[in-house]
């Protein structure tokens, strides 16, 4: 491989993007082993410039409590909440991480990244509103879901959604549900605080500006990495023991550059995504809550409608969408290369067999690509009947790439959602796909460090040091309710999460 030899030490571990995955698993593993040697190299030259950026993602702090696409309606009319209660148990995970960096003065501040926000489900329709009181019944049983309000009730709707409810058709049937310990969170400054944290960490070596231009394992297992300094146009090699690669839509390419056998067959296909950013600071006023309503037929996930209040730098802020497009970038500062260069001989096959399952995605995708804002605007009112388009602007959101895998029945599929890929030997792994991949990273995370350190997860240290961090690792929330009582109060009480929202959300 070509590269010259860089003057600083080979690290134990390479982290490849700096974002909010690569941010946890470097706090983890600091917290494991202090002696470990870590360098992250980022192809921005800033960090949480992609994917973990406030605008470029929800930022719901997905708990599934109001994300109707994690609990399908099945064939019989029953609505399957499974997919909800592990997502909920995640992110329930996440929050006690992130309560135990600050109880350790790791984060100086929990409201620089997240904030209680109530989480709504909205849906009108005869149809849509069965379902929504059928998930209602389902969830309520379950205490993950403990506290969730239904209504039909037009004065209850208004009083929680005022500015949805405002000039609405009185004929049209509508009922949301609404959670109040929902939260936005901003992984973005959540990502900067655990990388300024890991900065100041004996060991730690950041370098922005860098990108990767090879990787290949060695004989003895080690991998020799090459980079290029943007900002001098130098090439150098480091040697590593382990590679992680959290680049986000760019982990596919560096994942086939490995060329290890787990790789093969998987491929992806990116979606965009663009907000409606609302300008008036009245609008802004009159809406406190995330409301998520029903995907339109044949839509990604990611692309479930919500009028979203966030808290982005201490300023509250209102965004709908998402609406989506199609780019073959895999990055927001991608090339128009990226897909075309992604496609080799193992995975023709599975993009192909994909796509053609997958015809109704692509008609939606083009349907999305010719909006006007007339368009755009149309679908605004579903959740805003009286909305004007000079009160909202057009931003450009994050890119996201969906995984394609082999199938042995269909070929290929398309598989939303995230997925780890290590190699046997457990020296090289890879985050894969989307949503709701940063409110999960801890959990994926501490699934990655099962996969590729087995030994070391085994061992008394480890265990000891994972309960350190997480206060019900090895146990399950999901499965008792008194154990997710007091993990709610404790991480509730240290990320100061405790008092209402509206004391919480500058206007």
């Amino acid at each position: 491989m070509p590269g010259k030899q860089h003057d600083h030490n080979n690290p134990d571990v390479i982290l490849i993007g700096a974002g909010i995955m690569s941010a946890t698993l470097g706090v983890m593993l600091k917290e494991l082993d202090p002696d470990l040697t870590i360098s992250v190299y980022e192809r921005l030259d800033v960090i949480a410039g992609e994917s973990s950026d406030a605008w470029n993602n929800a930022g719901t702090g997905h708990s599934a409590f109001c994300e109707l696409n994690y609990t399908p309606r099945l064939e019989d009319g029953s609505v399957s909440i499974a997919k909800a209660v592990k997502i909920a148990d995640m992110f329930e995970v996440s929050r006690e991480f992130w309560s135990f960096l600050v109880e350790k003065g790791y984060l100086d501040d929990p409201g620089k990244f997240i904030a209680t926000v109530p989480h709504i489900s909205f849906v009108s329709g005869d149809r849509d509103v069965d379902f929504l009181r059928r998930r209602y019944e389902a969830m309520s049983k379950h205490h993950l879901f403990e506290g969730m309000q239904y209504s039909e009730d037009r004065d209850q709707l208004t009083h929680w959604m005022p500015l949805m409810m405002q000039e609405r058709d009185k004929r049209e049937p509508v009922a949301a549900t609404k959670m109040d310990i929902g939260t936005d969170v901003n992984f973005g400054s959540l990502t900067r605080c655990l990388f300024k944290h890991l900065e100041k960490m004996e060991g730690v070596k950041i370098y922005l500006h860098h990108e990767v231009r090879d990787l290949e394992q060695q004989a003895d297992g080690r991998w020799e990495v090459v980079f290029k300094d943007m900002c001098c146009k130098q090439r150098y090699t480091v040697n590593t023991k382990f590679i992680f690669i959290g680049a986000g839509g760019g982990a596919l390419p560096l994942l086939e550059k490995s060329g290890i056998p787990e790789a093969e067959g998987y491929g992806g296909f990116p979606v965009s995504g663009q907000w409606l950013v609302c300008n008036n600071p009245d609008l802004i006023s009159r809406h406190a809550a995330k409301v998520y309503g029903n995907a339109k037929t044949g839509a990604p996930p990611m692309s479930v409608p919500h009028l979203d209040t966030r808290v982005i730098n201490g300023s509250k802020s209102l965004l709908f969408g998402p609406y989506a497009g199609f780019s073959t970038k895999f990055l927001k500062h991608g090339n128009w290369t990226d897909l075309p260069f992604s496609v080799n001989l193992s995975n023709i096959g599975p993009m192909l067999a994909a796509g053609w399952h997958n015809m109704q995605l692509t008609r939606y995708l083009i349907d999305q690509v010719m909006q006007s804002n007339e368009d755009r605007i149309e679908a605004l009112r579903d959740f805003i009947p009286n909305a004007r388009m000079e009160d909202w602007e057009l931003e450009v959101a994050g890119q996201r790439v969906q995984v394609i895998k082999k199938h042995p029945e269909h070929g290929g599929i398309l598989e939303f959602g995230t997925e780890v890929v290590n190699s046997k030997d457990g020296t090289i792994a890879a985050l894969l796909g989307a949503s709701p991949g940063a409110s999960t990273s801890v959990s994926i995370m501490i699934e990655l460090l099962k996969r590729c350190f087995p030994d070391r997860m085994a061992s008394q240290q480890w265990q000891d040091g994972m309960r350190r961090m997480i206060c019900s690792y090895g146990e399950s929330i999901a499965t008792d309710p008194e154990l997710c009582r007091r993990s709610r109060e404790y991480t509730g009480r240290t990320l100061q999460l405790n008092e209402p929202h509206y004391q919480r959300i500058p206007v």
